[in-house]
């Protein structure tokens, strides 16, 4: 047998579970681009940590400096993750702030907890 309480949470459950899924399938269709060095290098990156693309702007390329490229590459990746990582902390923060804010659920017991003997 349910009860009122139960029922409420049943359909709480079902619309975060429904509102995850959407989050998810929002953030893993998001492309964002991590730059370094002011642009010169351009990395893309899909909502599931696939990375789409790598663009190098020529004129950072010296056979010589290759070890700075390194660092601007390792730069890029590094910042596109941190873009999607923000953009997935958003989506699901939402959901997480609404299921917690649960003003229809029930309400705490007054007064102090029983003493336990």
């Amino acid at each position: 047998m349910t009860t009122p309480d139960n029922d409420a949470l049943s359909r709480r459950m079902g619309d975060f579970r429904r509102q995850l899924a959407e989050a998810e399938q929002m953030v893993g269709s998001d492309d964002v681009i991590g730059t370094a060095g002011g642009g010169a290098v351009r990395i893309g990156v899909r909502g599931e940590f696939s990375f789409t693309s790598v663009e190098i702007d020529p004129r950072v390329v010296d056979p010589a400096e290759t070890e700075l490229l390194e660092d601007l590459l390792l730069a890029a990746l590094r910042d596109a993750v941190t873009r999607l990582a923000e953009r997935r902390r958003t989506a699901l923060g939402g959901i997480l702030a609404t299921l917690l804010d649960d003003e229809d659920g029930p309400e705490p017991p007054a007064g102090p907890p029983p003493a336990l003997d």
